[in-house]
């Protein structure tokens, strides 16, 4: 149970976001919030 989880959040690749990783997506977003909040 916990693998399949494992797989759906940082595994598995998405084409509508790069062909990435869910949790890798979301760690770019935060990422370029907080460059953006340091720029302003």
């Amino acid at each position: 149970m916990l693998t399949g989880v494992d797989w759906f959040n940082n595994r598995r690749l998405l084409e509508p976001i790069g062909n990435i990783p869910p949790a890798e997506a979301e760690e770019r977003y935060y990422t370029l919030l907080d460059e953006q909040k340091t720029a302003t």
